[in-house]
């Protein structure tokens, strides 16, 4: 069914007994705004998009999406770097406006609608001193980082954004309200983590906080492109024996023309370090100098900053409607052979905007106290995420940038010590849901048999039922 094909009367008799907003085709300015999601790639035409103001309004939407036999898919923040958060001829939930926080200093624990970004977040939590572990961009959506794993400044001292989960309230396909937690729909609870948006709407999380700031100490070095070897092989030195305090991500770029750095530098090439220590900022700036000093820099910007202004700093970079193709995959090591070909493929990139991630891992994200299958979220043993995170403005560049990731990602494969993908920076979802779900793969399967055994919930790197 297309956007055109809907039956209108169906539709008002829908919106008539919503509490929110229905947008349709025929609205013509209000649709244009409310089909566009921050991927620019995605130009999508959903049936409608209902813009729920609670969890009557999501049961509503499940419940008409089933009847008129439409695909529905969910956006709360919208910024899956994917864009599944619309789909043509879709019905789309939107559950941004489902955006409270609530924070419990005394339980260090925060309550978040399944609607907020992590700026919500970080501003309620900090008023206390506390920070749930989010991601490195705060306009991100706290649902679709959570529900892939969501790796942040404090990964390695305080675990993803899934490990720290101790409750959401979840809408699944037949309608139903329930709780998934340790002790309620434990299945569920373990899906959830890791699992991406298979199993229902999540309208509100709870998740545990922990002592963080107001500020932290920080690495943001620039190093000059020709020194790349000497700074990606140093850092896989200092990287065996860090503390799990520091979580470093040493990335390949192109120095952008801000005031911050040597004019004559602006779009050479460059290796950046950025890391953050979550605990005491003065011991932070000792433990983390060797950082600043594998060559000599182009720009040094490290320093003590307050722990909101990190989670922002990045923020515009990834503006809404540029071009994003992020592909990924787990290294089980740094090898100079790797090393050798992520500075080939760097000098192949046809845009200046793009980035070559190397996320550190390990530490808390190794390991979970219930043990590696204690969530969803597979592969937690790798040292390593590396991220090819394609970025342009031009359309006409789309092809150059999608097959350079491709290309580059595929050329990795063949090593022996890679494997995996990362939920969240998946491509287009163009490869089997097994490549990024790993071994959770088949009792996802038989959790998705139990919560929504027709996959009404299959917008986002699906998991099919297991029969």
């Amino acid at each position: 069914m297309t956007a055109h094909e809907i039956d209108r009367d169906a539709v008002a008799s829908f919106a008539a007994d919503f509490a929110g907003e229905v947008v349709t085709p025929e609205e013509d300015e209000r649709y244009e705004q409310a089909r566009h999601v921050w991927n620019g790639m995605r130009n999508e035409r959903p049936a409608a998009v209902a813009y729920c103001t609670g969890v009557a309004d999501v049961r509503a939407a499940v419940a008409f999406a089933r009847e008129e036999d439409l695909r529905l898919t969910v956006r709360a923040g919208g910024h899956g770097v994917a864009g599944n958060a619309v789909e043509d001829g879709a019905l789309v939930a939107d559950i941004s406006g489902m955006d409270e926080v609530r924070v419990d200093p005394d339980e260090r624990t925060v309550r978040v609608g399944g609607g907020a970004r992590w700026a919500d977040v970080d501003r309620e939590t900090q008023q206390f001193g506390l920070a749930a572990p989010g991601g490195v961009v705060s306009d991100t959506g706290v649902a679709g980082l959570t529900l892939g794993g969501g790796m942040g400044h404090l990964r390695r001292k305080h675990g993803l954004s899934c490990d720290n989960l101790r409750s959401a309230d979840v809408v699944t396909a037949d309608g139903e309200l329930v709780v998934a937690s340790e002790e309620r729909n434990p299945d569920l609870f373990w899906a959830l983590r890791g699992g991406g948006g298979n199993f229902g709407v999540v309208s509100s999380f709870e998740f545990d906080c922990h002592p963080v700031g107001p500020e932290v100490e920080t690495v943001f070095v620039w190093y000059p492109g020709d020194a790349a070897r000497e700074v990606f092989a140093s850092f896989r030195e200092y990287a065996r024996d860090a503390p799990r305090a520091v979580s470093a991500l040493p990335f390949y770029a192109w120095v952008p023309e801000l005031d911050e750095f040597p004019d004559e530098s602006w779009g050479d090439p460059a290796v950046a370090l950025l890391a953050c220590y979550a605990g005491d900022p003065d011991e932070g700036a000792t433990v983390m100098e060797p950082l600043r000093e594998f060559a000599d820099p182009v720009a040094d910007l490290s320093g003590r900053m307050p722990y909101v202004e990190l989670q922002s700093m990045l923020d515009e970079d990834y503006p809404k409607g540029r071009y994003y193709y992020w592909k990924s995959l787990y290294l089980d090591e740094l090898s100079d052979e790797v090393i050798t070909k992520i500075l080939a493929h760097a000098e192949e990139c046809p845009s200046k905007l793009t980035t070559i991630d190397l996320w550190q891992l390990g530490g808390a994200v190794a390991d979970p106290d219930e043990g590696a299958d204690a969530t969803a979220f597979p592969n937690r043993d790798a040292p390593y995420l590396l991220n090819y995170e394609a970025n342009w403005d031009d359309p006409r560049e789309t092809t150059a940038n999608v097959e350079w990731a491709r290309e580059s990602v595929a050329e990795l494969r063949d090593s022996d010590a890679v494997r995996g993908q990362y939920v969240n920076f998946p491509g287009m979802g163009e490869d089997a849901a097994r490549v990024a779900y790993g071994d959770s793969y088949d009792r996802l399967a038989e959790v998705k048999a139990t919560y929504d055994p027709e996959n009404v919930f299959r917008g986002h790197q699906n998991v099919t039922p297991s029969e």
